[in-house]
């Protein structure tokens, strides 16, 4: 689900960074690789006339395994990196950035919209018939303590019981961009079958990169279900976060109404041909890219 908190609208530490006033501003999106794309074609569907511009820090991907101070560092200077290219709004379209750094980046861009993702707990508890859900998610998602809260409250509220599932590797392979390779599989199985077999009957994709391993969860819960008559339900919230971030810019008063198509571009601290070939491959999009050194991100 979108991460929903309403902008402060008070400075903090003494920083107050007011959007730009152009509707003709671009939207910035970042994430720590390509996982940010199941993202960015949620907001490129829902806002056409918008014009986008995506970061892929690849070069230091995977978050998962990092600190959460670096990722934090990572995540404010990415913004700023975005900021200084006019963004007049961010999108963190990382959950484990979402988790160590929202409340940093509200803090110091009090008054821009801003939309960051979380695991989808709150969907999950009103479609699972058993009451058990499942989440599968970064080591660094799951540990962190904005995660903890939400789980607990959702839990108490529906008395839904939530099975977390660190999925260590499976970013990995998204972003080697084997999607469909007999390990990514294996990796999939041995991360999804213990949550089936606990009785989950429904999958929260807790990282943006998963939505593009779906069709594996989707065959790897199937067989691992025994007693279930029912498919396994899937919830991914890339759609909930396109449609807080249309909130949010008409709030504002900041969508962009003309009629010609939005441009894209994009940036990464990785491999060009690689971002290149996950947009054609994964939206058919095919953006200029622009490599960024790993140092440029942080400094």
């Amino acid at each position: 689900m979108a991460d929903t908190k309403p902008d402060s609208r008070s400075a903090q530490d003494g920083i107050a960074i007011e959007p730009p006033a152009g509707c003709d501003a671009p939207i910035g999106v970042f994430d720590s690789g390509i996982g940010g794309l199941s993202v960015l074609r949620h907001i490129h569907a829902y806002l056409p006339h918008e014009h986008l511009i995506y970061v892929a820090d690849s070069g230091f991907a995977p978050y998962g395994d990092k600190s959460e101070q670096a990722i934090v560092a990572r995540s404010l200077a990415i913004a700023d990196f975005l900021l200084a290219r006019g963004a007049k709004a961010l999108v963190v379209a990382c959950n484990t950035a979402t988790a160590a750094a929202i409340s940093g980046l509200r803090a110091r861009h009090p008054a821009l919209p801003l939309v960051g993702v979380e695991p989808g707990l709150k969907p999950a508890a009103a479609m699972t018939k058993t009451r058990t859900v499942g989440v599968l998610a970064t080591e660094r998602t799951l540990a962190s303590t904005k995660f903890s809260l939400l789980r607990e409250q959702i839990a108490a509220l529906t008395g839904v019981r939530f099975l977390s599932q660190p999925c260590i590797g499976l970013a990995d392979q998204v972003e080697k961009g084997e999607l469909h390779s007999a390990a990514t599989a294996m990796l999939v199985r041995r991360h999804v079958a213990p949550l089936i077999e606990q009785g989950a009957d429904t999958l929260v994709l807790g990282c943006t990169h998963y939505p593009f391993v779906r069709q594996l969860i989707e065959s790897a819960a199937r067989g691992a279900t025994v007693d279930q008559p029912q498919p396994i339900a899937i919830v991914d919230t890339g759609e909930a976060v396109a449609r807080q971030l249309l909130r949010l810019l008409t709030r504002h008063g900041l969508q962009r109404i003309e009629q010609g198509g939005g441009s894209l571009a994009a940036f990464t601290t990785g491999s060009e041909t690689a971002l290149a070939t996950a947009f054609s491959n994964l939206l058919q999009l095919h953006p200029v890219i622009q490599r960024l050194a790993a140092e440029s991100a942080i400094g």
